[in-house]
């Protein structure tokens, strides 16, 4: 609705008006004199008014004369003025005249005001020139060799906000087009010199000036200079004896031309600088496949330079091609590549091959996103990475997880899988393998006596003796500590004891010598034959770990294969023995909890370190320089000796007694009492609890969770479950569910043990945890071991750009506690900084920060 302000002192006048233009739907504001009218005009904003209204003053008075001199004052010149007057003079009619948007009628005619209006307001609506905003933008060459025209014209495009220039030739006009920038250039037909339309064409074929948008001005209205003009590239034809109003009408829609044009430009521009700016390789393709752009990081990734042409050439043909038999950039993928291009299918996370332009295979990632204009498939654009370092990182990765890092040997977990495929296999085959468990005596001896280094040193040396008797078909693993395993495939039982033997001979006859001094070598050996009655891998390790303990009960440096009569009373003793202790001890309570300190290691003075190992934490204590602080709670139990016996030892046993959800529980619950009975002192310390296997179930444990921290009146915030990356992997869709359920009340999560199974750095965006544990095999020998650094420093990259923290375990060294601030970890825990602590320490630091967002986000 539009809204008139109304200005007349006769209040019949007024309602005769008033009538009339509200029938018409238009809002009024009244002023009943000039002076009231004045002050509106003081209080106008844009669009408060559509157009004004007002009666001409019967006599001159000041009040008048300051209202009417107002209306030829911005910002109201602009706004539609329609006078009514009883007569008409030469004075009014100057008035109305002089002023633009302004119309006049007599008060006998007052009823063609409904009608007047709308003409006044269309020609604010459409006014022919732009704005003056655009208009400044626009530079304008007005070419005429009449002094009159130049003045005219130039004056029109001036009081459009045109920035405009005049010459009055041809051959000025492309002198000062040579040596300035113009948008639009207006040219005189008829010139002494040169006609119009030669001056256009030597504009649109010179490069540095084809791009003047060129209208031609003449006084003639004929065919032919019309024709030749167009013909010469001009894009408009102006008259000189038409309408000022058409003549800016024509330069304003050649304006709107320049304008979108430079628009598009600018937005190419800016697309470009992004393109440039982009890390990752993009180009993209038409739907025949051929290269339409690719921007500078794509060049630089596969070795073109600027200079060489890539556009309207196919990919396939320079760098996305089949290499060898090896690559991975095979014909069926080149084919996939290329349908989900014609066919516009966004694809994700493809990985190939490309061939940089001297022939070096790179390994990519590639995003495929269809491109699409006003609704049509134009072809796509294709964006990617090279992930050389990270596959190769990932192969590492992979090794590392299969391979234990002192001995280089298999470890466990891969000798554990491979177990279950040999399990499946000889149960559809007539064939019979056999696990040894081999267990090196006394190992413990030379351990403490000669210290960690020559303990390690005696295990490399042991499994290269070991390596030397096995077959191409056996497979040899450390199975921790100073137990070896091998898998001896396709023996049979009749001789399987003779060739398990000479094993242990070998070794009776290897000597292991270290600084000057000698020592006899001897292993403890339990075989366990595979056979089609074999029912599972852990009941093959069960069975063969019995015949050790069975061969070292026999006065150690001997042989036993496990048989079922026989060993099975003792199997059981073993087995019932710790099954009885653990139930023992949950029922009496005498499970002990340890305390491991877990340190932000962005907070340390590195160059100012404690020698002395296990001596960090209780310096940092001792100095006040923690802002909070956080342990992994462990558990231990105790001989009869007093002495804690570590995990290792028994959770096995309760794994297979499917009793860890019980100890979970005796922890979580004993942890949370612990928590709730520190004092206010505590109220900022928190806790990382272990979680096994057996108690991801969802739903029911998380309630026993919730129940616990109700109880115990805890923040959630100060707890944080940590969850081993091989169920995680495994069971991905209850270790989710489980870690949505927690993290709802606010508890937080780690992956444990990260690097020790088989997963990619990219499932790692898959699992909601906050922070990766990294495995102590990556940590321990990084001094050394360039491969272990880097994979610490890529894992680090690969969490913080997920948004998740890092932190270290197994750190023994300062000299390992500076490198891995040099990666970027963010936390730190192991054997330097303290060792498990009984009880927390009774000193706290004084400067206890609360428990702030970032700490509950990244605080471990």
């Amino acid at each position: 609705m539009r809204t008139i302000l109304l200005v007349e002192p006769s209040s019949t006048l007024r309602h005769a008006l008033k009538r009339s233009l509200l029938n018409q739907g238009y809002a009024l504001e009244i002023k009943t004199s000039f002076a009231q009218a004045t002050q509106a005009l003081d209080e106008y904003t844009p669009g408060d008014y559509s157009g004004i209204i007002i009666g001409w003053p019967l006599q001159t008075h000041p009040s008048a004369d300051e209202f009417l001199a107002r209306l030829y004052e911005s910002p109201h010149l602009e706004l539609p003025l329609l006078v009514l007057a009883h007569d008409v003079d030469s004075t009014k009619l100057g008035w109305v005249s002089g002023r633009p948007q302004t119309a006049f009628l007599l008060w006998d005619n007052y009823e063609e005001t409904v009608k007047t209006l709308p003409n006044l307001f269309s020609r604010q609506d459409h006014s022919p020139c732009c704005t003056k905003e655009d208009a400044s933008q626009i530079r304008v060459l007005l070419v005429d060799d009449s002094p009159t025209a130049r003045v005219k014209f130039r004056k029109l495009l001036d009081h459009c906000g045109y920035q405009s220039m005049v010459a009055a030739s041809a051959t000025e006009a492309m002198e000062m087009a040579m040596n300035d920038k113009y948008d639009i250039a207006i040219i005189d037909y008829y010139m002494p010199d040169e006609n119009g339309d030669a001056l256009c064409r030597r504009l649109r074929t010179n490069p540095y000036t084809a791009n003047i948008m060129v209208g031609v001005l003449t006084s003639t209205y004929l065919d032919k200079v019309i024709q030749s003009s167009l013909a010469a590239g001009a894009v408009e034809c102006m008259f000189k004896n038409e309408a000022d109003d058409l003549f800016r009408a024509r330069v304003a829609a050649m304006s709107r031309t320049v304008l979108a044009t430079k628009r598009i430009e600018q937005e190419r521009t800016r697309l470009e600088g992004i393109l440039s700016s982009v890390g990752d390789g993009v180009y993209g393709v038409n739907t025949a496949g051929l290269i339409t752009f690719i921007n500078p990081a794509a060049r630089q990734l596969l070795g073109y330079d600027a200079q060489i042409n890539l556009i309207r050439q196919h990919p396939n043909n320079l760098f996305h091609k089949y290499v060898s038999e090896n690559s991975l950039a095979k014909t069926a993928d080149l084919v996939h590549i290329d349908k989900s291009i014609r066919e516009g299918r966004e694809l994700h996370g493809i990985e190939s091959i490309f061939t940089r332009v001297d022939g070096t295979p790179i390994q990519v990632e590639l995003t495929i996103y269809p491109m699409r204009i006003d609704g049509q498939h134009e072809g796509a654009v294709i964006a990617f990475r090279d992930v050389s370092m990270r596959k190769l990182l990932e192969e590492e990765l992979k090794w590392q997880a299969s391979h234990d890092a002192l001995t280089k040997l298999l470890n466990r977990k891969f000798i554990e899988d491979m177990l279950e495929e040999e399990v499946r296999r000889i149960k559809r085959s007539e064939e019979q393998s056999a696990l040894l468990y081999l267990d090196i005596d006394r190992f413990k001896y030379i351990n403490d006596t000669m210290g960690h280094t020559t303990g390690d040193q005696l295990l490399i040396e042991i499994g290269a003796q070991l390596q030397t008797r096995l077959r191409k078909s056996d497979l040899l693993g450390r199975l921790g500590g100073d137990e070896f395993g091998i898998l001896l495939r396709n023996i049979t039982g009749d001789n399987v004891f003779q060739v398990a033997d000479k094993f242990r001979l070998m070794l009776d006859d290897y000597t292991f010598a270290r600084d000057g001094r000698t020592y006899k070598i001897n292993a403890s050996i339990g075989v366990a034959v595979i056979s089609a009655e074999t029912h599972s891998a852990g009941e093959v390790l069960a069975n063969a770990d019995i015949a050790c303990h069975i061969a070292k009960g026999k006065g150690r440096n001997m042989t036993h294969v496990y048989q079922q009569d026989q060993d099975n009373k003792a199997a059981m003793d073993l087995e019932l023995g710790w099954s009885a202790r653990l139930h023992h001890a949950l029922q009496k309570d005498t499970f002990q909890l340890y305390y491991q300190p877990i340190v932000a290691l962005q907070e340390l003075d590195t160059e100012h370190l404690p020698d002395e190992s296990g001596k960090l934490w209780e310096y940092l204590l001792e100095n006040d320089m923690l802002d909070y602080q956080h342990y992994e709670v462990l558990i231990r139990l105790h001989n009869s000796h007093g002495q804690p016996i570590t995990p290792g030892a028994f959770l096995p046993t309760a794994e297979r007694f499917n009793m860890m959800r019980d100890i979970d529980r005796w922890v979580i619950n004993a942890a949370l009492k612990q928590m709730s009975e520190l004092g206010p002192d505590y109220k900022h310390v928190t806790f990382a609890i272990n979680l096994s296997g057996q108690s991801m179930a969802p739903g029911q444990f998380s309630e026993c969770i919730r129940e616990c921290i109700e109880k115990y009146q805890l923040n959630p915030a100060r707890l944080m479950f940590e969850i081993t990356e091989s169920f995680a992997i495994h069971d991905s869709e209850s270790a989710c569910k489980i870690i949505d359920e927690l993290t709802q009340i606010g508890c937080r999560f780690a992956l444990d043990d990260f690097g020790s199974g088989y997963s990619s750095f990219s499932q790692l965006k898959r699992l909601p945890v906050e922070y990766i544990k990294i495995d102590g095999m990556f940590v321990r020998d990084m001094a050394n071991d360039p491969m272990d650094m880097a994979i610490i420093r890529s894992i680090t990259h690969i969490a913080h750009t997920l948004g998740k923290k890092t932190v270290a375990e197994f750190v023994e060294s300062p000299a390992a506690l500076r490198l891995l601030k040099e990666c970027g970890v963010d936390y730190v825990q192991g054997y330097y900084i303290s060792r498990p602590l009984t009880k927390l320490p009774e000193k706290l630091t004084t400067v206890i920060m609360p428990v702030p967002r970032q700490l509950n986000q990244n605080g471990s």
